[in-house]
């Protein structure tokens, strides 16, 4: 019980200084979209952390492509980029299938001690050198749906 008062206290700490929710600024923003094209999804699924909250210095690819990428232009979308593995190993399994063009975005980019194995083209947020939670973020499967953007140290 004590821990999840203070899992909540944190929570309701982490939600009362946001300076809005995500689906708030995505409305604000009004991106422009575009009905005559079709972009295709695919998911690689690919970890580097698996349960823990260090990298364990290698990528485990879960999921690979499920569509040709042949000849294609393909953005990369990763939520935290810290060490750069899992953006490097993402954008080699592209390249390898085909692609014609590959540029990689991420929501979150971390400070990291090391060179990098690869840099994004766009970021969205230089975040803080902390374990993050939330919007899809997660610790060992849980907390992924926080509706903020929380540390978890």
């Amino acid at each position: 019980a004590d821990h999840l008062d203070a899992v909540r206290a944190a929570d309701l700490d982490a939600l009362a200084r946001a300076d809005m929710p995500f689906d708030t600024l995505v409305d604000l923003l009004d991106p422009p979209r575009t009905p005559g094209r079709h972009p295709l999804f695919d998911a690689l699924w690919i970890a580097s952390y698996g349960d823990d909250k260090r990298t364990s210095g290698r990528v485990i690819v879960r999921a690979g492509l499920q569509r040709s990428v042949e000849g294609r232009q393909v953005l990369l979308l990763d939520d935290v980029f810290d060490s750069g593995l899992s953006i490097a190993e993402a954008a080699k399994i592209v390249g390898d299938a085909g692609a014609r063009e590959v540029v990689s975005a991420v929501f979150a980019r971390k400070p990291w001690p090391e060179p990098r194995a690869a840099d994004p083209e766009f970021v969205a947020w230089e975040a803080p050198a902390r374990f993050l939670v939330g919007y899809g973020m997660d610790v060992a499967g849980r907390r992924r749906g926080e509706p903020a953007v929380l540390a978890m140290d």
